[in-house]
C-alpha cells in the first residue's frame, strides 16, 4: 500500500483511532475495534454491528496469539453478554480472514463470503507451488535479481503462518443482493483490484459505508499481478471499481475502512486515488521512453525507499499491474530481451 497526499478535503468524526485491543462506538450500533498486526500497516479496524441481541462481525485480523487474546477479551468481557451472531469476511487476505475458523469452531458462527475470496483463501492455504519453481521464474523472468528473489520466496509459506483453515462451508455474498443485520438492510457491492471480490456493504438509510481495503483514506490498497495470474489486470478491476462506487455511493456516506480512520467525502477520496494512479503510469511512461526496462528495473521508479522482503513483494507486484494496465491500453509493449528477461518499452 502507498501513502497519498493528506492534503484532500476529507472529514473524520473520531480524529484519533482507538488504541490497539481498544473499542468505541462509531456511529449507533456499530463498534469499531482495532487490531494490531506485525507489518509496517501495523493496525486493522474491525467493525461489530447489532445484530438480533448479539452483534454480526466483520473481518478477523490475523491468526496470531496476540488477535487472539483480544478477541478472548471482547467476546468474554467487553460485549455485555451479548453474543456474535454471524462472521462476515470482506476478503482474502490474513488480516481480515486470518482467524475465520477460529470463530467459526469457537462459536459455531456461519461464515459469510464472496465465492471467489472463499475460494482464493483455500486455494493460498494450501498452494503446494508457494515459493517453488513456479514462482521463483515468474520473478525471474521480470527482471528480480537472485539475491532479491531468494529473499522474498525464502519468507516461505507466509499465508499458512498467518491464518487457520477456513470452515468447510459458508453462505455466499453475491453483489446486486442484500442482507439484513439487526433489522438495517445493507446492499451488497464487490469490487475487485485489490482482492479478487471483495465484499462491501452498504447502508443508504444510515449513511453508512463499509468499504474494507476498496476505499482508504490516507493510503492506496495495495493493486498487485501475482504468479499465478501473470497477464491479470486488477489496475483496470480496480479503477472500474472506483467509478461504480462514486455511482451507486451517497457521497455524504461515513466510509468505514478497513484501514486509517473512518471518514466522509467518498468522491473526494477516489478522484485521488484515479489520480494517484494516473500519475504513476505516467511515471513509467517516461522511464520507458528513455528505453526498454525489466518490471525489476522500474520498481525504484515506483518506490524509490529502500524495501525489505515483504514490501518488496508488493512493490513489484503493483508495478506490474501499472505495466498490465498500459499494456492493455497499448501505452507499453512487453517482449524478450536477448537473456530472455521481459522488458517493457514504449509503443
Amino acid at each position: 500500500m502507498s501513502v497519498l497526499s493528506a492534503a484532500a478535503p476529507l472529514r473524520f468524526p473520531h480524529a484519533v483511532p482507538p488504541e490497539p485491543g481498544g473499542m468505541v462506538e462509531i456511529a449507533p450500533g456499530v463498534l469499531w475495534l482495532r487490531l494490531a498486526l506485525p507489518f509496517q500497516l501495523d493496525h486493522v479496524n474491525i467493525y461489530l454491528i447489532e445484530d438480533d441481541g448479539g452483534w454480526a462481525i466483520i473481518d478477523t485480523g490475523l491468526a496470531d496469539d496476540r488477535t487472539r487474546a483480544v478477541w478472548a477479551e471482547v467476546l468474554d468481557r467487553r460485549l455485555g453478554g451479548r453474543r456474535p451472531t454471524r462472521l462476515i469476511v470482506t476478503h482474502c487476505h490474513p488480516d481480515h480472514v486470518g482467524l475465520a475458523g477460529w470463530f467459526a469452531a469457537r462459536h459455531g458462527l456461519p461464515l459469510f463470503m464472496s465465492q471467489t475470496d472463499y475460494l482464493m483463501a483455500q486455494t493460498l492455504r494450501h498452494d503446494p507451488a508457494a515459493g517453488a519453481a513456479p514462482h521463483r521464474d515468474f520473478f525471474t523472468r521480470h527482471g528480480l535479481r537472485d539475491a532479491a528473489v531468494e529473499a522474498l520466496l525464502g519468507r516461505g509459506h507466509a499465508y499458512l503462518r498467518m491464518t487457520v483453515d477456513l470452515p468447510p462451508s459458508y453462505i455466499r455474498l453475491r453483489a446486486g443482493e442484500t442482507i439484513d443485520i439487526g433489522g438495517r438492510r445493507f446492499a451488497i457491492l464487490t469490487g475487485a483490484g485489490h482482492a479478487p471480490e471483495q465484499v462491501m456493504l452498504l447502508s443508504r438509510e444510515d449513511g453508512l459505508f463499509f468499504a474494507a481495503d476498496q476505499v482508504l483514506a490516507k493510503i492506496s490498497p495495495n493493486i498487485g499481478v501475482w504468479p499465478w495470474e501473470p497477464l491479470a489486470d486488477p489496475l483496470g478491476d480496480y479503477l472500474r471499481s472506483l467509478a461504480e462506487l462514486r455511482a451507486a455511493v451517497p457521497p455524504d456516506a461515513l466510509v468505514l475502512a478497513a484501514h486509517n480512520l473512518p471518514f466522509h467525502g467518498l468522491p473526494t477520496r477516489i478522484e485521488e486515488l484515479q489520480r494517484h494512479h494516473d500519475a504513476r503510469c505516467d511515471d513509467i511512461a517516461a522511464a520507458c521512453a528513455r528505453g526498454p526496462h525489466s518490471v525489476a528495473e522500474l520498481v525504484p521508479v515506483l518506490f524509490p525507499r529502500p524495501l525489505d522482503a515483504h514490501q518488496t513483494g508488493f512493490a513489484f507486484g503493483e508495478t506490474l499491474a501499472h505495466v498490465n494496465r498500459m499494456v492493455a491500453r497499448g501505452e507499453l509493449a512487453m517482449e524478450a530481451g536477448p537473456d530472455g528477461t521481459l522488458l517493457v518499452r514504449a509503443r
